[in-house]
């Protein structure tokens, strides 16, 4: 799906929740625009010694809870449309999850496949360099999102620190923990993805161990998703990475999935004792909980109607299209939004930006505590929304966001 039409999907979530709020028109014209983009060519020297030029983006959506967070993401199919969504669908996410930040997001256009590793670096380090004016550990930090992992974090805080004369460990997220990386961030959207599920298999009377469990995408979210719900007792029937899914009706070895195939070039379909399926049949397996964690717009009007879990819980950010949501809602089955499911992530960020900012340190244990009892109170507040407005999963997130970012910028007023 093209940056234009997630856009559209995300500014068509916007004006429901506006309209169920009575939201003041001009209000809901500003927080329907994306505040700043940044829009970046740049050239990188190859290892064979050519020159190719680069296009990246950067843009914050609101400002008005505080400074801005995002992911960078690198990718063949970004573009400035959907890096604006993403911005916008972070910003209703810290909301929710109530805390201090606005949504940002970054990419750049680029098949990291085809690089060396000197040649991301490289990439990297001379991309941030030109957006070096609008992020800072106080005005925009950015994160690992598709493509981009803890090294690149390295690299982006360092060029920074090299830029500014002193070490800057708050400007980016998602570090490794020798640099001032937070214990539990790398498992932290998958862990509250388990969380949401929990919750939500309470609001469905069932049982969280012993349903059957499909996985679209195992890359961090999706695997650690996986991962944890097989310890807690699922039984992981279905899981895909880029090169196809696979199948198993009595389930997967998750573990053995995670250790020994996950990362390599055949990827899982290596796995021989299982049926091999297309990304499309994963989705309309028979299952009780799906959990899409790959990427956007992957259930649709086109296959809503043939998914058969009772409970969708999103991993990735835009999974499910508005047209799948309203084919959901009138069949019954509970979507917990993205904005609400895969927050784990942001909120460990920002567990890790305070440690950052205090040069205090906290224990695995503490994180992962205070990352479940925001998940289940942000779970508790989007369930009284939804009750109070009698509406879906998702409006009542929305609803929540909005009303908070707009409570927010009534209150420090329009400068000047």
């Amino acid at each position: 799906m093209s940056g234009t039409q997630v856009i559209e999907q995300a500014r068509t979530q916007l004006a429901h929740a506006a309209k169920l709020l009575n939201l003041d028109p001009g209000l809901h014209e500003v927080l329907s625009r994306i505040k700043r983009s940044v829009i970046v060519n740049f050239p990188v020297v190859m290892d064979d010694g050519s020159v190719k030029v680069f296009e990246g983006y950067r843009c914050q959506h609101n400002t008005s809870r505080g400074p801005t967070k995002g992911g960078i993401r690198y990718h063949q199919d970004v573009d400035l449309e959907e890096t604006g969504a993403l911005a916008m669908w972070m910003t209703w996410k810290c909301a929710v999850a109530d805390i201090p930040y606005g949504g940002a997001k970054g990419g750049v256009r680029v098949d990291t496949k085809k690089l060396s590793k000197r040649e991301l670096e490289k990439l990297t380090r001379r991309f941030v360099s030109e957006i070096n004016m609008i992020i800072g550990e106080r005005s925009d930090i950015p994160a690992p999102d598709i493509g981009t992992n803890p090294e690149v974090m390295a690299w982006i805080m360092d060029t920074i620190s090299m830029q500014v004369g002193y070490t800057v460990p708050g400007v980016v997220t998602g570090k490794p923990i020798p640099l001032g990386g937070s214990l539990g961030r790398v498992e932290a959207t998958g862990r509250g993805v388990i969380v949401a599920a929990h919750e939500a298999c309470k609001d469905l009377n069932m049982d969280f161990a012993g349903k059957r469990v499909v996985v679209q995408g195992f890359g961090n979210v999706g695997s650690i998703a996986a991962l944890l719900g097989e310890r807690d007792g699922a039984v992981i029937v279905g899981v895909s990475d880029a090169r196809g899914a696979i199948h198993n009706p009595k389930g997967l070895p998750i573990e053995k999935l995670f250790h020994e195939f996950s990362g390599r070039d055949g990827g899982l379909a290596e796995y021989k004792e299982c049926d091999q399926i297309s990304n499309e049949e994963l989705l309309e397996l028979d299952c009780d909980i799906l959990i899409p964690a790959a990427i956007a717009q992957q259930l649709t009007a086109q296959n809503a109607d043939k998914v058969k879990a009772k409970l969708i819980v999103e991993g990735a950010n835009g999974p499910t299209t508005n047209e799948a949501d309203n084919i959901f809602s009138d069949r019954g089955v509970l979507v917990v939004p993205d904005i609400l499911a895969n927050a784990g992530g942001v909120i460990v960020s920002y567990f890790e930006w305070v440690q950052d900012l205090q040069n205090f340190f906290w224990n695995e244990s503490r994180v992962n505590e205070e990352l479940e009892s925001i998940m289940k109170r942000a779970y508790d507040g989007v369930r009284q929304s939804r009750d109070t407005y009698k509406t879906d999963m998702r409006t009542a997130a929305m609803i929540i966001g909005v009303k908070r970012v707009a409570d927010a910028t009534l209150t420090r007023g329009i400068f000047p």
